[in-house]
């Protein structure tokens, strides 16, 4: 679907794929395909490594812009919503570096998270 913004995550982990059914009830003109990077050819796709992968949710615009971390979640809401909204704010000054962080604190915490379990683990 070369229309759609593409997020790549981790189908082992039960609370990346709690936020993408979430992601999916939202996506109601199905602006979004998620794709999991142990798919083949899908870290390719993305032009990313497999720990990158493993690491981060990633995000790829029609337009080949590519979303890491944070910037992915909003990219992915933004398509999911039909507005660019959560990615302009998510560029306003500090925001950004405060979703950053808060990205890294809960993907360092996923096993923690609701949905979460071992297999969650970043190793």
């Amino acid at each position: 679907m070369p229309d759609t913004t593409k997020v790549l995550y981790d189908r082992d982990c039960g609370f990346c794929v709690s936020c993408l059914n979430l992601l999916a009830r939202l996506d109601r003109h199905h602006r979004v395909t998620a794709i999991a990077y142990q798919h083949p050819g899908a870290v390719e796709q993305f032009d990313v490594t497999e720990d990158d992968a493993a690491a981060a949710a990633w995000a790829l615009d029609p337009d080949g812009t590519r979303h890491r971390g944070a910037g992915a979640i909003n990219a992915g809401l933004s398509a999911a919503l039909g507005t660019r909204l959560p990615l302009r704010v998510y560029h306003l000054p500090l925001v950004r570096q405060v979703q950053d962080r808060v990205y890294q604190w809960v993907a360092d915490h996923r096993h923690l998270m609701p949905g979460g379990s071992k297999t969650c683990t970043l190793g």
